[in-house]
């Protein structure tokens, strides 16, 4: 059994497929139990090798939240996509679909904001997040610009306005979660929270979306 284990280590780590499939184990992890019960230990077992494979791609169980850190990011944004797209498809606010976007993800993966909100919403920034976190950030500047050019959000400097709601969704959402705010409700209530402020600190002319 030991040199069978130690056998598929080897494959995996000659085809580079250890790092992602021990993510992989990691992600189901943090589905099913939350980021304190993510080990080095439980994830070498769900991914099928030794105990020690996982310290040839990350050092310590802080070096492997990282990484899955940055695949919820991933996920995220990918998220994002498609809740800008369906909103666009209709005309609608991209800013807005962002906003209701993020709370519904935070409702949906709660356990994954909670570790995104740990290692990105925390002092310091973890480093190796910068990168795909800056490119976010432009993103969705790119659409607050957009939404300010068709009308659909008033003027102002786009950063401002995106840091304003994301503080706005990032509180709605952590209330959510927090159970401070009932759950069955939490859609209703950022379509009502968003659209208040699309039509006051946004400055829309807009009425609000359906």
């Amino acid at each position: 059994m030991t040199e069978r284990i130690r056998e598929r280590d080897r494959g995996a780590y000659h085809h580079g497929a250890l790092p992602e499939a021990l993510v992989a184990a990691a992600f189901e992890v943090l589905d099913e139990q939350g980021q304190e019960k993510v080990s080095v230990r439980e994830v070498a077992r769900r991914a099928g090798v030794s105990a020690g494979a996982p310290f040839r791609h990350f050092a310590d169980k802080q070096a492997l939240l990282t990484a899955l850190a940055d695949r919820v990011l991933a996920d995220f944004a990918r998220w994002q996509e498609v809740e800008v797209a369906a909103a666009e498809a209709v005309g609608g606010s991209a800013m807005r679909a962002l906003g209701l976007g993020f709370v519904r993800y935070a409702l949906r993966h709660p356990r994954r904001f909670e570790l995104v909100r740990s290692r990105v919403f925390s002092a310091p920034r973890d480093p190796q997040l910068r990168e795909q976190l800056d490119g976010l950030d432009r993103a969705f500047a790119g659409l607050v610009v957009a939404d300010q050019q068709a009308g659909r959000v008033g003027p102002g400097d786009p950063e401002l306005v995106l840091l304003s709601g994301q503080a706005l969704v990032y509180g709605l959402a952590q209330m959510i979660v927090d159970g401070y705010l009932p759950a069955e409700r939490a859609e209703e209530l950022a379509v009502r929270v968003l659209d208040t402020f699309r039509a006051g600190i946004a400055g829309t002319v807009n009425p609000p979306e359906r």
